[in-house]
């Protein structure tokens, strides 16, 4: 069996190892290719595994593979229609990154409430030698105890955030499509969730429903002391208008991981937007996620080799 490996740079950069694939056959290893470049190297392939590579009906009609596995959950990057029709099997990796983006996302939770790394700064700077008091304060400081939690989508990875602001004594108030009982969080509608949060964080797939769900009308629902917090997909955010909320005060804050251009574009509107602090795509990143990850997506290879694919979309 003849693998192509792309984008193996957004995988591992030698921290994590990917010669446990080599186990299931011949492999390729390439970085971030044009799409011509992906049909000259995968023209006798049977499978690719990719992250974000665009997978489209040029490239599987032009390729011998009958087989897509995805260093990933998402998989919007694929041509499932043509892949369906072509009888090329597509296979991604759910859950592997539950805990690292729920951690990253309290992260920044706690940066936003404390202000750790403005403080971290000021003092490489030299403000604390200069400062005749043992502590200043030129940063706010504020506990998360007793806050309001709010979710926006409560599956695995939402409800991993509910349990971690639980434990920090937060009240978690939650907005699912799919309503369940998750011990201690009240489910409410989507406005009541923008209104009552003072951390409103998103972890809900990007959909036709959750596109720009951050807009103007949804900002203007929230107090000028929330944040917003978002490590699903960019998309669910209006970036223009959450510029201008931020800009105008009419909300405390903003912590993202992702955009909805990505690498992030020149002239997005976030850049330089007032209290916004930007991590680039590194939530689901921990070593631990991409070593449980590189395992799942050689259990979708061996599945397939043996008739019985698993994780298919």
């Amino acid at each position: 069996m003849k693998i192509i490996i792309l984008d193996r740079c957004t995988v591992t950069k030698g921290d994590v190892d990917l010669t446990p694939l080599e186990q299931y056959g011949t492999v390729e290893y390439y970085d971030i290719l044009t799409k011509p470049e992906i049909i000259c190297v995968a023209k006798d392939a049977d499978a690719i595994i990719c992250n974000k590579a665009i997978i489209d009906r040029e490239i599987m009609e032009n390729t011998s593979i009958r087989f897509v596995g995805l260093f990933a959950t998402g998989y919007n990057n694929i041509d499932t229609t043509a892949a369906h029709e072509l009888g090329i099997v597509v296979c991604n990796v759910p859950g592997y990154s539950t805990d690292s983006v729920a951690q990253l996302t309290i992260s920044l939770l706690l940066e936003l409430a404390g202000n750790t790394s403005r403080y971290v700064q000021s003092v490489a700077a030299g403000d604390w030698m200069k400062s005749k008091q043992f502590s200043y304060f030129a940063y706010s400081i504020n506990e998360v105890a007793g806050k309001t939690l709010g979710l926006y989508g409560l599956g695995a990875i939402g409800s991993a955030v509910a349990r971690i602001g639980q434990a920090l004594g937060m009240k978690v108030i939650a907005c699912t499509r799919t309503p369940k009982d998750v011990p201690g969080v009240e489910l409410v509608g989507a406005d009541e969730l923008f209104r009552r949060s003072d951390f409103l964080s998103l972890h809900c797939p990007l959909t036709p429903e959750t596109t720009k769900l951050v807009n103007e009308r949804t900002l203007s629902l929230m107090n000028p002391s929330s944040f917003i917090i978002n490590t699903a997909r960019g998309g669910s955010i209006d970036e223009a208008a959450l510029a201008s909320a931020l800009n105008l005060g009419q909300i405390a804050g903003a912590a993202l991981d992702v955009l909805t251009v990505e690498p992030m574009a020149e002239d997005c509107p976030l850049r330089g937007a007032k209290n916004c602090i930007m991590t680039p795509h590194v939530a689901w990143a921990s070593i631990e996620a991409r070593t449980r990850l590189i395992g799942m997506v050689g259990k979708n290879l061996q599945a397939f080799i043996d008739g019985t694919p698993i994780n298919c979309v």
